[in-house]
Protein backbone atom coordinates (compact mmCIF):
# COMPACT_ATOMS: atom_id res chain seq x y z
CA UNK A 1 0.00 0.00 0.00
CA UNK A 2 1.53 3.02 -0.61
CA UNK A 3 2.63 5.88 1.58
CA UNK A 4 0.03 9.55 0.71
CA UNK A 5 2.17 12.74 1.88
CA UNK A 6 1.16 16.02 2.79
CA UNK A 7 2.72 19.30 1.19
CA UNK A 8 6.45 19.29 3.28
CA UNK A 9 6.76 15.83 4.60
CA UNK A 10 9.69 13.65 3.70
CA UNK A 11 9.64 9.57 3.55
CA UNK A 12 12.29 7.18 3.16
CA UNK A 13 12.31 5.04 0.04
CA UNK A 14 15.11 3.24 0.09
CA UNK A 15 15.50 1.91 3.67
CA UNK A 16 12.08 0.71 3.58
CA UNK A 17 12.34 -1.48 0.41
CA UNK A 18 15.53 -2.77 0.41
CA UNK A 19 16.46 -4.01 -2.84
CA UNK A 20 14.97 -1.32 -4.74
CA UNK A 21 17.21 0.12 -7.77
CA UNK A 22 14.90 1.40 -10.18
CA UNK A 23 11.36 3.05 -9.88
CA UNK A 24 9.29 5.06 -12.19
CA UNK A 25 8.20 8.78 -11.49
CA UNK A 26 4.68 9.08 -12.34
CA UNK A 27 3.05 12.99 -12.59
CA UNK A 28 -0.22 13.28 -13.92
CA UNK A 29 -2.89 16.54 -13.87
CA UNK A 30 -6.51 17.36 -15.37
CA UNK A 31 -7.70 20.57 -16.48
CA UNK A 32 -10.63 22.32 -15.00
CA UNK A 33 -12.93 23.54 -17.86
CA UNK A 34 -11.38 26.30 -20.14
CA UNK A 35 -12.46 28.31 -22.63
CA UNK A 36 -9.55 30.56 -23.98
CA UNK A 37 -9.48 28.80 -27.19
CA UNK A 38 -6.45 27.05 -27.10
CA UNK A 39 -5.20 23.55 -25.11
CA UNK A 40 -3.61 23.17 -22.09
CA UNK A 41 -0.15 21.57 -22.54
CA UNK A 42 1.50 20.63 -19.17
CA UNK A 43 5.02 19.36 -19.04
CA UNK A 44 7.24 17.45 -16.70
CA UNK A 45 10.98 18.30 -16.10
CA UNK A 46 13.82 17.17 -13.55
CA UNK A 47 16.37 18.97 -12.61
CA UNK A 48 19.61 17.07 -11.68
CA UNK A 49 21.33 19.32 -8.31
CA UNK A 50 24.54 19.07 -6.69
CA UNK A 51 25.11 19.49 -3.12
CA UNK A 52 25.13 23.34 -3.76
CA UNK A 53 21.38 23.05 -5.42
CA UNK A 54 22.16 23.40 -8.59
CA UNK A 55 22.46 22.17 -11.86
CA UNK A 56 26.52 22.02 -12.94
CA UNK A 57 25.38 22.00 -17.00
CA UNK A 58 22.35 22.34 -19.22
CA UNK A 59 22.74 17.90 -19.81
CA UNK A 60 21.07 18.39 -15.73
CA UNK A 61 18.10 19.38 -17.37
CA UNK A 62 15.84 16.85 -18.66
CA UNK A 63 12.44 17.69 -20.55
CA UNK A 64 10.77 16.76 -23.48
CA UNK A 65 14.14 17.90 -25.31
CA UNK A 66 16.86 16.18 -23.67
CA UNK A 67 15.23 12.94 -22.35
CA UNK A 68 18.54 11.42 -20.30
CA UNK A 69 20.18 12.46 -17.93
CA UNK A 70 22.41 11.53 -15.06
CA UNK A 71 24.46 9.28 -17.75
CA UNK A 72 21.70 7.63 -18.41
CA UNK A 73 20.61 6.93 -15.17
CA UNK A 74 17.40 9.21 -15.60
CA UNK A 75 15.01 8.80 -18.46
CA UNK A 76 12.03 11.05 -19.37
CA UNK A 77 9.23 8.66 -21.65
CA UNK A 78 8.22 11.42 -23.77
CA UNK A 79 5.70 14.94 -23.74
CA UNK A 80 2.18 14.12 -23.87
CA UNK A 81 0.47 17.23 -25.24
CA UNK A 82 -2.98 16.55 -23.81
CA UNK A 83 -3.42 15.29 -20.21
CA UNK A 84 -6.35 13.33 -21.51
CA UNK A 85 -7.07 9.97 -19.68
CA UNK A 86 -6.52 8.97 -16.52
CA UNK A 87 -3.74 8.04 -14.61
CA UNK A 88 0.22 9.21 -15.31
CA UNK A 89 0.53 11.87 -18.10
CA UNK A 90 4.37 11.70 -18.13
CA UNK A 91 6.91 9.35 -16.51
CA UNK A 92 10.33 10.15 -15.63
CA UNK A 93 12.43 6.16 -15.10
CA UNK A 94 15.14 6.71 -12.55
CA UNK A 95 17.86 3.77 -12.06
CA UNK A 96 18.12 4.53 -7.82
CA UNK A 97 21.64 2.73 -7.62
CA UNK A 98 23.56 4.15 -10.64
CA UNK A 99 22.77 7.75 -10.19
CA UNK A 100 26.05 9.91 -10.21
CA UNK A 101 27.54 10.43 -6.75
CA UNK A 102 27.39 14.12 -7.71
CA UNK A 103 23.87 14.05 -8.17
CA UNK A 104 22.24 14.57 -4.51
CA UNK A 105 19.03 15.59 -5.44
CA UNK A 106 16.58 15.40 -8.10
CA UNK A 107 13.43 17.67 -8.42
CA UNK A 108 10.51 16.86 -10.25
CA UNK A 109 8.25 19.85 -11.75
CA UNK A 110 5.40 20.47 -13.88
CA UNK A 111 5.21 23.75 -15.68
CA UNK A 112 2.25 25.02 -18.13
CA UNK A 113 3.84 25.11 -21.77
CA UNK A 114 3.73 29.14 -23.29
CA UNK A 115 1.49 29.82 -20.22
CA UNK A 116 1.76 33.60 -20.02
CA UNK A 117 0.80 33.84 -23.96
CA UNK A 118 -2.22 31.56 -23.47
CA UNK A 119 -3.46 32.90 -20.33
CA UNK A 120 -3.11 30.24 -18.29
CA UNK A 121 -2.04 28.99 -15.00
CA UNK A 122 -2.36 26.44 -12.38
CA UNK A 123 -5.38 27.93 -11.06
CA UNK A 124 -6.96 26.11 -13.84
CA UNK A 125 -5.03 22.53 -13.31
CA UNK A 126 -6.50 19.78 -10.99
CA UNK A 127 -5.83 16.75 -9.31
CA UNK A 128 -2.23 16.89 -9.95
CA UNK A 129 -0.24 14.54 -8.07
CA UNK A 130 3.18 12.48 -8.14
CA UNK A 131 3.65 8.86 -7.92
CA UNK A 132 6.71 7.01 -7.27
CA UNK A 133 6.09 3.45 -8.37
CA UNK A 134 9.26 0.00 -8.08
CA UNK A 135 9.84 -0.24 -11.78
CA UNK A 136 10.02 -3.76 -11.65
CA UNK A 137 6.51 -4.75 -9.46
CA UNK A 138 5.05 -2.23 -10.32
CA UNK A 139 3.82 -1.21 -7.07
CA UNK A 140 2.93 2.21 -5.68
CA UNK A 141 5.22 3.31 -2.98
CA UNK A 142 4.43 6.81 -2.45
CA UNK A 143 1.76 9.03 -3.96
CA UNK A 144 1.77 13.04 -3.35
CA UNK A 145 -1.71 14.95 -4.39
CA UNK A 146 -1.15 18.38 -4.52
CA UNK A 147 -3.92 20.73 -2.98
CA UNK A 148 -5.51 23.02 -5.57
CA UNK A 149 -3.95 25.99 -3.74
CA UNK A 150 -2.41 27.49 -6.77
CA UNK A 151 -3.76 30.56 -8.53
CA UNK A 152 -1.05 32.51 -10.62
CA UNK A 153 1.65 30.10 -10.39
CA UNK A 154 2.86 29.01 -13.58
CA UNK A 155 5.10 26.48 -12.80
CA UNK A 156 5.35 23.71 -9.55
CA UNK A 157 8.09 21.75 -8.07
CA UNK A 158 6.12 19.15 -7.18
CA UNK A 159 8.56 16.90 -5.19
CA UNK A 160 12.23 15.93 -5.03
CA UNK A 161 14.23 12.16 -4.71
CA UNK A 162 17.23 13.40 -2.62
CA UNK A 163 20.62 10.94 -1.12
CA UNK A 164 20.49 11.10 3.12
CA UNK A 165 23.27 8.60 4.75
CA UNK A 166 23.59 6.79 1.48
CA UNK A 167 19.83 6.29 1.16
CA UNK A 168 17.46 7.79 -1.33
CA UNK A 169 14.29 10.06 0.31
CA UNK A 170 10.96 11.00 -1.20
CA UNK A 171 10.07 14.40 -0.23
CA UNK A 172 6.78 16.32 -1.17
CA UNK A 173 7.47 20.29 -1.97
CA UNK A 174 4.25 21.51 -3.41
CA UNK A 175 6.05 25.30 -4.28
CA UNK A 176 4.62 27.12 -6.97
CA UNK A 177 6.53 29.69 -9.55
CA UNK A 178 5.50 32.84 -11.35
CA UNK A 179 7.18 32.72 -14.66
CA UNK A 180 7.23 29.37 -16.12
CA UNK A 181 10.29 26.98 -16.80
CA UNK A 182 12.43 29.93 -17.37
CA UNK A 183 11.64 31.07 -13.57
CA UNK A 184 12.69 27.10 -12.29
CA UNK A 185 15.63 27.23 -14.93
CA UNK A 186 17.40 30.60 -13.45
CA UNK A 187 16.61 29.51 -9.98
CA UNK A 188 18.25 25.70 -10.64
CA UNK A 189 21.09 27.73 -11.92
CA UNK A 190 20.78 27.55 -15.34
CA UNK A 191 21.89 30.27 -18.11
CA UNK A 192 18.76 30.59 -20.01
CA UNK A 193 20.08 33.87 -22.24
Amino acid sequence: MAISLAKGQKVDLTKGNPGLTKVVVGLGWDTNKYDGGVDFDLDSSVFLLGENGKVSSDQDFIFYNNLKGGNGTIVHTGDNRTGEGDGDDEQVEVSLSTVPGEIQKIAFCITIHDAAARGQNFGQVSNAFVRIVNKESREELIRYDLAEDFSIETAVVVGELYRHNGEWKFSAVGSGYQGGLAALAIDFGLDIQ
